[in-house]
């Protein structure tokens, strides 16, 4: 237990690190992306999620950050976000 412990902290270190390199593709919205999601956790999970989710999945993906999560997103920004995921992220 202590291993996975110690192992667990050195990755929650580690992952910044790693995150701060992410570019994400240029395109209108990135700006809102990056204001936004960032705040509370790494744009890496943009294109590690991408694989997964069509347009409907990024728009309820960004519902469940504002509704489920409390992420403080006006209505403007929440759709300029998902258009941004599906055109540039999006399967």
């Amino acid at each position: 237990m202590r291993i996975f412990a110690i192992a667990f902290v050195a990755a929650l270190i580690a992952l910044p690190a790693a995150a701060a390199d992410v570019q994400l593709k240029k395109g209108p919205g990135l700006d809102k992306v990056e204001a936004n999601c960032q705040a509370c956790h790494t744009l890496a999970y943009i294109p590690m999620n991408s694989p997964f989710l069509n347009a409907a999945g990024w728009s309820a993906t960004v519902t469940k950050m504002i509704k489920a999560f409390g992420a403080p997103i006006d209505d403007g920004d929440a759709k300029a976000i998902a258009e941004y995921l599906a055109k540039n992220y999006g399967t």
